[in-house]
């Protein structure tokens, strides 16, 4: 098994594109902020013209359809085959498993590389107390519809204390899935969400003991695994994936973010004005990203500072990573 520390790189951009907010579900620990994001749906045309803004890098790009829920869209196997005609390097769809408009009949396997469910909780009771009702049934009914019509499946495990207790029984659960890739999340303290149990976070040590033999469990599966590094050393050197990395967070109200982090407020670094991707005026996100402190991630230390532990002098015990810098397991 190999184990590594994905490097950041300006060779490869990611583009989380929001074609919409809306969702059928309202998840605990939802990160869309419709006041922030907007309420709208994109139409088609839109899409086509905020897809070109990152046509001349599409080779280099990592494509995520996104929402809310993005198969509500009614255009979204349209989208995926637009974007196809410009050659992203790859294309994925984010959802919660419900798989509307028929969107496994109307794409084929070749079009896209990944559908990514999200999935809560290994028992149906804890996941759909987190993600609403019938959620648990969704995805694995719709993992298995397209893993038999040949489509590429991942996991999304988004970790909180809500459900940390079941994270121990995730490699039986996606035994005989058929899955490829499995993803681990740290929950997030932002979004509309007032269910504030569900979005705690869990300690360094709970992490620590949990996570990394888990995910190798998995990975024993012959499932690649990714997880966010999280805690540093202080020997370990912070670095700011915004500094190094092109990552784009867009939103149907135009704005496009580096920092997920900064998602809550009016930060963004970029605005789509008149189809072009527009720098916004100081200060915005781009301003802190240079920032050095104690405790590593500056935009953390603002907006989520729950998660940090200090001695008694007032000195952080660790550091907290870049919230893009993962570890991954290749079987």
């Amino acid at each position: 098994m190999k184990k590594q520390t994905v490097a950041f790189s300006r060779q490869s951009t990611n583009l989380f594109f929001h074609i919409l907010t809306r969702c059928n579900l309202r998840c605990a620990h939802c990160y869309i902020n419709r006041e922030q994001h907007g309420s709208n749906t994109l139409s088609l045309d839109t899409i086509r013209d905020w897809l070109g803004i990152f046509s001349s890098k599409a080779k280099d790009t990592n494509l995520i359809f996104l929402g809310g829920e993005p198969t509500l869209h009614p255009d979204l196997a349209s989208a995926v085959s637009i974007a196809g005609s410009m050659d992203f390097k790859s294309i994925t769809i984010d959802t919660n498993g419900f798989m509307f408009h028929n969107i496994l009949d109307k794409i084929t396997p070749d079009q896209i590389d990944f559908f990514s469910f999200s999935l809560d909780g290994v028992s149906k009771g804890i996941n759909d107390a987190i993600r609403g009702d019938g959620c648990f049934d969704a995805v694995m009914s719709g993992i298995s519809n397209a893993v038999k019509k040949g489509f590429s499946c991942s996991m999304i495990y988004t970790v909180s204390e809500k459900n940390i207790h079941e994270v121990s029984k995730l490699p039986e659960l996606v035994k005989g899935l058929g899955i490829s890739r499995f993803f681990i999340q740290v929950v997030g303290l932002r979004g509309e969400s007032e269910n504030t149990d569900a979005k705690q976070q869990v300690s360094k040590s709970i992490w620590q003991e949990t996570i990394p033999k888990t995910a190798e469990q998995i990975a024993e599966q012959g499932i690649i695994v990714t997880y966010p590094k999280v805690f540093l050393t202080h020997g370990d050197t912070f670095e700011c994936a915004a500094n190094v990395a092109d990552n784009y967070f867009i939103f149907p109200n135009g704005r496009v973010y580096q920092c997920p982090l900064c998602e809550d407020f009016p930060f963004h670094s970029y605005e789509i004005i008149n189809n072009v991707l527009t720098p916004c005026p100081k200060i915005n996100e781009t301003n802190f990203f240079s920032l050095q402190i104690p405790e590593g991630c500056v935009m953390n230390k603002l907006i989520q500072p729950e998660n940090l532990s200090y001695d008694d002098n007032g000195f952080p015990r660790y550091k907290i990573a870049c919230c893009m810098l993962k570890e991954e397991l290749q079987p």
